[in-house]
């Protein structure tokens, strides 16, 4: 890093609000690039269509609709376009937005495509990926992502047995692993994780699940001793959390607004339609930890020391942006940003504290259904991403504007469309640059040596 750049940083780590941390097998069955291409062109075109639906449609179908008040009267949040310096809002997610925005979209004939799929003799998990890249319903997405993330059989008449055992193991890891918390071997780690989980919102007055996250998380690290517990992580379990909390009770989300906008860095705090039983979320608990150990066995390389898959992963993001969008590139250059002062985080935490809940839970479907999709196809998403918001970083004229921009990006109010769109130009770069790696030269990135 640079003196100018070092020092730039610096001070706008001293006057920026914002709390971000530095420090902080493959598929069997993987989509052809014919069928990704033609599920691209799918996404574009209903893209298309619904932006010519929702131009006909009346405000009140905008994706968020409501706050709550001291008042119990619930009013539009569009009612309310300014606000006192520092008045907090309280907004929930409208039903029909989280977690997956739009959900009506889907016609009964596509879900009964994935039905038909879930329940005939043997899953093709090849045909599930295939219907999942372009979102999977809500009602379905808890036994398709457990059947992505190889923790169900493709056998229906399997799945009761094999879930009942893999709880079960869980259930005997936690025996075995987590009295060792109190070890002092082991206690910097496991203190590590507590402060983590405080700052999560999304537990907010949830001690049981404060506990669940600790189990889960403390596990996990003792029987992966190569990387043990690393900041970020925490963050993983979260969609997989909500996603199978979903099967027992609707799942709501409360962010809380300051000046009109939301902090995306603590997910919101939860908010459940219905009580959950404590059998229900012992269930939920070892499903968390089966499949978030499915997701990291893809990205072990950005927890080990020194975190070299992240460190890659940075590198040919600055490599992508340099061939894709020159002047953005040389408009960081020139203001002394380096992609390893934003874009770890993106790498590290997938982009959970940049985007909403809902449309990480989105974005998951593709993931789970390309190969590599949370290594290699998340790094293409990551510069679509950044894509999105060209023309306002380059509007920007100093370092601090830039890096404040990007720490807090408008994404708050963003649907499927946004996502959809992301996806189809990730795609697009993917097939242009992923079957020619060697164009994309990382070592003239020295600043992230």
């Amino acid at each position: 890093m640079s003196g100018k750049g070092s020092k730039g940083f610096a001070l706008f780590q001293i006057n920026s609000q914002d709390v971000w941390d530095a420090d902080d097998r493959e598929y069997q069955s993987i989509i052809s690039p014919k069928v990704v291409q033609k599920t691209a062109e799918k996404v574009l075109e209903l893209h298309r269509r619904e932006s010519a639906i929702a131009e006909k449609r009346d405000d009140s179908l905008k994706n968020v609709e409501s706050v709550e008040v001291k008042n119990p009267t619930v009013f539009p949040f569009e009612k309310f376009p300014k606000h006192a310096p520092g008045m907090g809002v309280r907004l929930r997610a409208s039903p029909d937005d989280f977690p997956v925005a739009q959900q009506k979209l889907l016609d009964q004939g596509r879900i009964q495509r994935f039905r038909a799929c879930i329940n005939s003799s043997i899953t093709d998990l090849a045909v599930l990926r295939q219907l999942s890249w372009s979102g999977v319903p809500e009602e379905l997405r808890p036994t398709v992502w457990k059947l992505l993330c190889d923790y169900l059989p493709t056998s229906p008449d399997r799945r009761v047995t094999v879930l009942s055992d893999k709880r079960k193991q869980y259930s005997l890891f936690v025996s075995q692993y987590f009295h060792l918390r109190e070890n002092p071997k082991h206690k910097p780690m496991f203190h590590q994780i507590q402060k983590d989980l405080t700052r999560m919102t999304l537990l907010y007055r949830r001690p049981e699940m404060v506990a669940m996250f600790e189990r889960i998380l403390f596990v996990w690290s003792m029987r992966h001793p190569g990387s043990g517990y690393v900041q970020g992580i925490n963050d993983l379990l979260t969609p997989f959390f909500i996603v199978f909390l979903s099967e027992y009770t609707h799942v709501d989300i409360v962010y809380n607004m300051i000046d009109g906008k939301a902090d995306l860095n603590t997910s919101g705090e939860l908010s459940l339609q219905s009580d959950i039983t404590s059998d229900q979320l012992t269930s939920v608990e070892a499903d968390v930890f089966w499949c978030t150990s499915h997701l990291l066995d893809t990205i072990q390389d950005n927890y080990t020391f020194a975190q070299p898959g992240l460190q890659n992963n940075v590198k040919m993001l600055a490599s992508l942006i340099e061939r894709v969008d020159t002047k953005l590139y040389q408009h960081f250059i020139q203001n002394d940003v380096e992609f390893l002062q934003f874009a770890f985080r993106w790498m590290n935490n997938l982009l959970i504290r940049e985007l909403p809940l809902r449309c990480i839970i989105r974005l998951w479907d593709t993931y789970m259904s390309e190969n590599s999709g949370f290594s290699t196809f998340h790094v293409y998403v990551c510069a679509a991403f950044l894509l999105q918001f060209s023309n306002d970083l380059c509007r920007e004229r100093d370092f601090q504007g830039i890096m404040v921009l990007l720490q807090h990006l408008p994404t708050f109010h963003w649907t499927d469309e946004n996502i959809n769109l992301v996806l189809a130009e990730a795609f697009r770069l993917h097939s242009l640059f992923n079957s020619a790696m060697h164009h994309l030269d990382f070592r003239r990135h020295s600043d992230l040596d």
